[in-house]
């Protein structure tokens, strides 16, 4: 059956996405074909295309992590999870055109899901999920430290401080005013960003600050955590690589080939979690497929507070 899927036709941002009808290839050998639920929506999609610069690359697909159903399994296949059959929930991260009606990907990539999972919250968790976990490993933080986080009311904050609290890691956690209450939900001790915000942390910590890592991209972010936390290799960024190479801290981007075998080993971990009920994912808005344009908009004003996804 032909569905739709959304590609951007050039470089030009939002202005050249598209949706355009698309029927998914048969699944070859190591390839599940699926009838997507849920996809998340990240500012990597948006990114993703800017970083194109061959115009035969184009249209490119977008989207990098889904929940669905199969449809097909292609010969010789199982998921990353193990065995895999028509029927199956699955989620999926690190593939290529998830805003879609339906899609073929390498079952490589896929997780089968127990029944009790939402598809919002197993197509919302792994990318930023995979971002929080290797952002807070790499802070080396270990129990009874106290960390830093900047942006901690969103989706990625929001799974690193469930993380943080199961290592018993203390986070002070930086949001705006209305947000508070959304850090002190999952664990974090709350602080407002704004002038002066390095003393208010100092005062909220209880202990001095070991690590900060960023989720928000801003100067004061930057300037805090270089007042706070003096070996630079402890200062991680997601957000904001040009102030990393200015002062010598660290940023991580899901392209490393570092990051992503990391993100790659803590997939099914997550899942794990979430299918427990210890980690939540939390869903700020839900869109339809349609509006694909609008809810990136949203994501990447960084007014969304939370995850965003699209239902076809």
């Amino acid at each position: 059956m032909v569905g739709i899927r959304w590609v951007a036709d050039g470089d030009a941002g939002l202005d050249d996405f598209a949706a355009v009808p698309c029927e998914p290839a048969d699944p070859g050998a190591g390839e599940l074909t699926v009838r997507v639920s849920a996809a998340g929506v990240n500012p990597a999609d948006l990114k993703h295309v800017a970083r194109i610069s061959d115009p035969a690359d184009f249209p490119a697909p977008i989207g990098y992590e889904l929940a669905g159903v199969v449809t097909a399994v292609g010969p010789d296949t199982r998921a990353a999870s193990g065995r895999v059959a028509v029927g199956d929930r699955v989620a999926a991260f690190r593939v290529h055109g998830a805003y879609a009606t339906e899609m073929t990907i390498p079952a490589e990539q896929a997780f089968v899901l127990g029944r009790d999972v939402p598809d919002e919250q197993a197509a919302g968790l792994l990318l930023a999920g995979c971002t929080a976990a290797e952002m807070l490993t790499r802070s080396g933080a270990r129990a009874g430290d106290t960390i830093l986080v900047h942006g901690a009311s969103g989706a990625v904050g929001a799974i690193l401080l469930q993380l943080a609290a199961m290592a018993d890691v203390a986070v002070v956690g930086t949001a705006g005013p209305d947000r508070q209450k959304a850090v002190e939900q999952f664990g974090g001790i709350p602080v407002v960003y704004g002038p002066g915000l390095a003393e208010r942390v100092q005062r909220a910590a209880p202990a001095p600050v070991v690590a900060a890592l960023d989720a928000a991209g801003t100067p004061e972010a930057t300037q805090t955590s270089l007042h706070l936390v003096a070996d630079r290799s402890r200062i991680i960024t997601v957000v904001d690589r040009k102030a990393a190479a200015e002062h010598g801290f660290v940023a991580l981007s899901g392209s490393d080939p570092a990051s992503a075998a990391y993100r790659d080993k803590v997939r099914g971990e997550l899942l794990r979690l979430l299918a427990a009920g210890e980690l939540t994912v939390p869903i700020a808005h839900v869109f339809p497929l349609s509006d694909a344009v609008e809810a990136l908009r949203l994501v990447t004003s960084g007014a969304a507070h939370g995850k965003v996804v699209l239902r076809p």
